[in-house]
């Protein structure tokens, strides 16, 4: 089956990226595994009309209203192979149903997600989406200004912390992470950002800090930076360049979604360091948009 283009990753960055090519009456496909990033919160906050709604049915909403475009497909399955052929590419599914046609596209649209790796505090993965979080602007305004903390993976938490007093009672615990230096202790006090230096033993309850000690610092929310990494080996294998961030490595695109392999756009997560449902749409629309108006007018 040959299509204009083939998004590898149905949530909601490539989504909105294959929604632009249908509408542009255009053949594509989404090939989606079912990981959604935050699949693990309840409720997205901060989308323009969605304030609060469950993030599992934006995504089911997002895909109802691809799939009504007559040039719109859609498989179950994780891509497991990519590769040039011709002018364009072939992939290979694992999980859809079998075809005898090879599965092909002029463009591929690289909307991978990334998958998060938790600091290795006993308890924390149990509670990530729920009252751990990783973005006060998603999660913070529901935390009611109440105790709220910031987790210590490096020194850029410290760009957390900071923010934190915004939203509720903030308290850094540093965890062994780093030692601020004179003036960042500065920039904690006139902030108001309570510091704590002993060493986190686990978390108990809804978001209790136990500490090493035997101190235990209840909190109503806890904030910490991830390192991510690309939830697919597909940009590697296609030989897509790579950047490094500070929370980890994301597939290098230019300003219009364009990665380093002529043919082959990124979008959301993967190409984009951060996370929030807003902003990755934005940027599968003009991943979409620019895939598309690379198969009118040819170039990168």
């Amino acid at each position: 089956m040959h299509y204009d283009a083939i998004v590898i990753g149905g949530s909601y960055a490539g989504l909105a990226a294959a929604t632009q090519l249908a509408r542009a009456r255009r053949r594509v496909l989404v090939v989606d595994a079912g990981q959604r990033r935050n699949r693990f919160a309840e409720h997205s906050h901060g989308f323009l009309t969605q304030d609060g709604t469950p993030a599992a049915d934006i995504a089911a909403q997002g895909r109802a209203q691809l799939m009504a475009y007559p040039t719109a497909d859609w498989r179950e399955g994780k891509v497991t192979a990519a590769e040039r052929a011709g002018q364009g590419f072939r992939i290979e599914v694992d999980g859809a149903a079998s075809t005898p046609e090879p599965i092909e596209a002029r463009r591929l649209v690289l909307a991978t997600g990334v998958i998060d790796h938790l600091p290795e505090v006993p308890g924390l993965a149990e509670r990530w989406g729920r009252h751990v979080f990783h973005c006060p602007y998603c999660h913070g305004y529901e935390l009611n200004q109440g105790r709220i903390g910031a987790l210590g993976v490096s020194p850029f938490s410290m760009h957390v912390a900071l923010m934190l007093p915004d939203w509720g009672q903030a308290t850094f615990f540093l965890n062994g992470a780093f030692e601020p230096d004179a003036d960042q202790l500065a920039q904690l006090q006139a902030r108001g950002v309570a510091l704590e230096r002993g060493l986190i033993a686990r978390i108990e309850g809804a978001i209790d800090i136990v500490m090493r000690d035997g101190r235990v610092i209840p909190q109503d929310g806890l904030f910490t930076l991830t390192r991510v990494e690309v939830a697919s080996p597909i940009a590697q294998a296609l030989g897509c360049e790579f950047e490094d961030g500070p929370l980890g490595r994301t597939i290098k695109t230019d300003a219009m979604k364009a990665t380093t392999v002529p043919g082959v756009y990124a979008c959301g997560d993967a190409a984009r360091q951060g996370g929030s449902l807003p902003l990755v749409v934005g940027d599968g629309t003009l991943a979409g948009a620019a895939t598309h108006q690379s198969l009118i007018f040819g170039g990168h």
